[in-house]
This record gives C-alpha cells, sequence and structure tokens, in this order.
C-alpha cells in the first residue's frame, strides 16, 4: 500500500508515525524542528489521512505497509518515531527488521495488551452519529460532536479527520467502519521472538498510564539498551501538550539540536 506522507529537511531519515485517528498533520511542527538536522517523513498510516483504505487493519499489514515505504524511498538506517499504535507498528518493525533500523523512539505506548478504551470506541461512535446532511460547516460538526466528546481539544483532534467535498459539503477522511471493526487488533500487545539491541528510546507522559515500571521488564527483554523519559505534565497526548520538552528529549537522543526555523 502506498502511504501518503509529508517530507521536511535533508540528512539521515527520520520517520514518524502517528495514534489512532492520528494524521501525519498532527506531527508538522515536531517535524519542522527535526528537519533542522534531518530528513523527515511524516506517514499517514493505513486508513488514516490521505492513505488509502483496507479493510485488513492490523500490526503485521502496517509493518508490511512501512517496509514497502521503506524500500520505495530507498531510506537507509532510518530512525523510527512512533506514538501509541504508531509507536506498536515502529516496535513490530524493528524487531522483524533490526537491520533496517537505526534506533527507536516510542512516544506513551509499551509492549503489552491493553483492555478495551471505552473512550477510544465512543469517539468512533461520536464520528459515526454525525448527519452531514445538516453540515454546511465545521462549527455545525462541532456542534454535533458537543454533547458525546466534551472535551473541546479532544473534539478539535477528532476534527483534523474532517475534509471538504465540493464547495459546501463534509465528510471523515479516515476509514471508520475498518477501524470500528478492528478497534481489538490496535490494543493487542506486541508479540515477537527477536531482540532489538541498538538505542531505543521509551518516553511518557507523567499524567498518562500507558506506560508503567511494570511494564518495563518486558521492553527491556526485547530492547536490552531501551532508556525511559518521563514528561511530568503530560497526559497520553504528549506531541500536543508538551512538543519543546519531546523535541528536547529527541535532540539528547539523535545527539543532534534540532531548533524550529519558520518557514522550514
Amino acid at each position: 500500500m502506498k502511504l501518503f506522507y509529508r517530507h521536511f529537511g535533508d540528512g539521515q531519515p527520520v520517520i514518524i508515525l502517528h495514534g489512532i485517528f492520528g494524521i501525519s498533520d498532527n506531527w508538522v511542527t515536531i517535524g519542522r524542528k527535526i528537519a533542522e538536522k534531518f530528513s523527515v517523513y511524516i506517514l499517514d498510516l493505513r486508513n488514516h489521512g490521505q492513505s488509502p483504505h483496507s479493510d485488513t487493519f492490523n500490526y503485521v499489514a502496517m509493518m508490511d505497509d512501512l517496509n514497502e515505504f521503506i524500500e520505495e524511498h530507498q531510506l537507509e538506517d532510518p530512525i523510527i518515531i512512533g506514538h501509541s499504535m504508531g509507536g506498536k507498528v515502529a516496535m513490530y518493525f524493528a524487531l522483524e527488521y533490526p537491520e533496517m533500523v537505526n534506533s527507536l523512539l516510542v512516544v506513551d505506548i509499551s509492549m503489552r495488551k491493553y483492555p478495551p478504551r471505552q473512550g477510544h470506541v465512543q469517539m468512533i461512535e461520536a464520528m459515526q452519529s454525525v448527519d452531514f446532511s445538516k453540515v454546511q460547516s465545521r462549527e455545525d460538526v462541532e456542534e454535533q460532536l458537543e454533547d458525546k466528546i466534551q472535551s473541546r481539544p479532544i473534539r478539535l483532534f477528532v476534527m483534523k479527520n474532517l475534509v471538504r467535498v465540493g464547495q459546501s459539503e463534509f465528510k471523515w477522511r479516515l476509514n471508520l467502519k475498518a477501524i470500528y471493526e478492528n478497534i481489538d487488533n490496535i490494543f493487542e500487545g506486541v508479540e515477537h521472538f527477536n531482540r532489538f539491541v541498538k538505542p531505543a528510546l521509551f518516553v511518557r507522559g507523567g499524567q498518562s498510564d500507558y506506560i508503567q515500571d511494570s511494564d518495563m521488564d518486558k521492553i527491556y527483554r526485547h530492547f536490552p539498551a531501551a532508556e525511559l523519559e518521563t514528561i511530568p505534565h503530560a497526559s497520553h497526548w504528549v506531541h500536543a501538550e508538551a512538543p519543546d520538552d519531546l523535541c528536547a528529549i529527541i535532540s539528547d537522543f539523535t545527539g543532534k539540536t534540532c531548533k524550529f526555523r519558520p518557514g522550514k
């Protein structure tokens, strides 16, 4: 599957993988900062953003998509950064193809299987409930979502997936049906027999429960060079809430100071 991507900068390749309901646009601010020193590729994973839709939605398929992307663009020795669902794709890929990866940075996700998160299901159901026949503007969509998604920042995050069709019609760009029907696959744990012995950094939000201390034993078994960093004031959405802190951590991890250059 040919994935949509955004590209910034030159140098050693860095690949960024978003989480569920995310799109490449969510990572542009950080991507541009990293592009001060790297050639940054921010992907839309399958069923998200501008990438193709498919009824198949699991980590094996997304790992294969990533492999195809790297081979097509002839990327050598990439650093792979993944958040949440994208972090699990990154872990799977590093374990399956360790020789192809320079280093790994996983943002707020562990290897374990997670119980169903009702918030994710409610988010999908809220999006499915929007009656686009009554929508003429983004504000109309937000009004329909208000009762079901009470947090405005989360509503705005969800509404990043809106796309205009014609002058005044809208639709969801992501494949809600496939995501809804395969949501259990996304909560599955990372199970693999390999180890990735190169540098790996796990970054967690201090207000999030996605990476717990008890998760680290399994992480160290498969990623023996792994380190753990915590951003105390961030929740699961680390890149949105603490972009400067995350960029500083990336700079330390890569050994290159990355600063935002306007217009880059």
